[in-house]
């Protein structure tokens, strides 16, 4: 008996301490379940800092750095190095052969005889070169790498832009469908009271009992429509977690100034040249003519400036004796040599040629696809400022059908319980209720909306997130 308490004692011991030690990580562990919550420019920026696309944009415009850097060293002189050791026999023949890399060259006179007998050999040497002057075809090429760079730079611009916009976009998706939902949650209250009512007016002999089916009806019905909005709210919340990068994360939204009113003045007028993706075509433009410059400038001499030394070891004499042991292995002979060589591809021409016709004919291509780049660019700017002003002009006219729509479905109601409606009108007034609060809670969040549209179509969303943080700022 006492063992097992003193078991039982000890087990409790170990427990405590075991729960004592596990604490601080269980409450860290807690900690990590934290709802976030963002708002609009806060989702944006984090977006940029840790969305994949944005990385891999920026790794490529710091390899294309790296290939300017890489293109600048073709100015730097070469250097090489060499030291071999070789045992072969020393068989040489008269005659020539054309440069090919299959037989090992072999120096020395021809002997009379032929030997399998074999010598030690070895050699070091050092060679320097150096081009002096290409006529630009190295500056070219540094060119080349430079329109690389600016083509990696405008399109890591453009997938900023289009992380931040498709960021926004969720954002007020999210917003939109806790409107909705706050909408049908105030309906189903509304439907509620008035499904109680007709149930006492049924009861006391009234109303017809199918006013009451009716109610109950209508009543079903609202509350499945708040469910489908929650659904979608949900919905627009994981969403927005996923391009967050928090896929699994409750997000909660911080609205700001979005339902509120939005400010009278607009956007500043952007060109459409300016938009990223104009820029990155422009870049592509610049990047096909630097190329067609650089094969231009590749027919052209080419002048290096060289010098070398060397030496040599053999253990194969002129005479055809071979000395034994290590003989050959040490250098014995040293010579020097200073140079100019020059080459020149005659032959090129035609392969440049038609080179040069292929980056001609993508240099139009590009011009082509940059030109018609800043007409899309155009139309989406108009269009967006449209949509805008329709949005300002349907945000002006929502108090006005809400107020009208409070009045009837309270007016509609009144008569109901006088006798002087039935149920269908009231169910009628419930339903333009319920709409004119949504139109109510969307439309001053769609001019917030389409002031981000605008923005979105000039190719820049932070003028769009400074007039929000302005907003809020002069809301507190």
């Amino acid at each position: 008996m006492r063992n097992r308490s003193g078991n039982l004692l000890q087990w409790m011991t170990w427990l405590g301490l075991a729960l004592l030690v596990a604490g601080p990580n269980i409450e860290a562990q807690s900690g990590k379940q934290k709802t976030e919550e963002f708002s609009l420019g806060r989702a944006v920026n984090f977006a940029l800092e840790h969305y994949p696309a944005v990385r891999v944009a920026i790794e490529r415009v710091a390899a294309a750095h790296g290939g300017v850097g890489l293109a600048h060293t073709q100015y730097l002189p070469t250097s090489s190095l060499l030291w071999q050791s070789n045992r072969a026999t020393a068989n040489n023949i008269f005659g020539l052969l054309l440069p090919q890399p299959v037989l090992p060259p072999i120096s020395g006179p021809v002997l009379a005889n032929t030997s399998n007998r074999s010598a030690w050999g070895s050699g070091a040497g050092a060679l320097a070169s150096w081009e002096p002057f290409d006529f630009g075809y190295r500056r070219a090429e540094v060119n080349v790498a430079r329109a690389g760079e600016r083509v990696a730079g405008a399109e890591a611009e453009l997938t900023r832009l289009d992380v931040a916009t498709a960021v926004s976009n969720a954002f007020f998706s999210l917003l939109a469908a806790q409107q909705i939902t706050q909408a049908a949650g105030a309906n189903v209250t509304r439907r509620e009271v008035f499904d109680k009512s007709v149930h006492v007016l049924v009861t006391n002999g009234l109303r017809p009992g199918a006013d009451a089916s009716r109610a109950d009806a209508e009543l079903a019905l609202a509350r499945n429509q708040m469910i489908e909005a929650e659904t979608a709210e949900g919905v627009s919340r994981a969403a927005l977690a996923e391009i967050l990068g928090m896929a699994g994360t409750k997000v909660e939204i911080d609205s700001g100034p979005l339902l509120g009113s939005a400010p009278e003045q607009g956007l500043a007028p952007v060109p459409p040249a300016a938009h990223p993706a104009a820029t990155a075509l422009e870049a592509h433009v610049s990047q096909e003519k630097a190329r067609e410059h650089a094969l231009s400038r590749s027919y052209v001499p080419h002048f290096f400036s060289q010098a070398a030394i060397s030496a040599r070891g053999s253990g194969a004499n002129a005479n055809g004796i071979f000395a034994g042991g290590l003989n050959g292995l040490g250098l014995e002979r040293m010579n020097w040599a200073l140079g100019v060589t020059v080459t020149f591809p005659l032959m090129d021409y035609f392969s440049i040629r038609d080179q040069k016709r292929i980056e001609a004919a993508n240099q139009r291509a590009e011009e082509a696809r940059y030109e018609q780049e800043l007409q899309d660019l155009s139309g989406q700017i108009a269009e967006a400022q449209v949509k805008l002003e329709g949005a300002r002009r349907v945000a002006e006219n929502t108090p006005i059908e809400l107020k009208a729509a409070r009045e009837g479905e309270t007016q509609s109601r009144t008569r109901y319980e006088s006798g002087l409606a039935t149920i269908v009108e009231v169910a009628e007034s419930e339903s333009l209720l319920v709409q004119a609060e949504i139109d109510q809670g969307l439309a001053r969040l769609n001019v917030w909306r389409r002031l981000e549209g605008v923005a979105a179509a000039q190719g820049n969303l932070q003028p769009f997130l400074e007039l929000v943080r302005a907003q809020s700022k002069g809301g507190d």
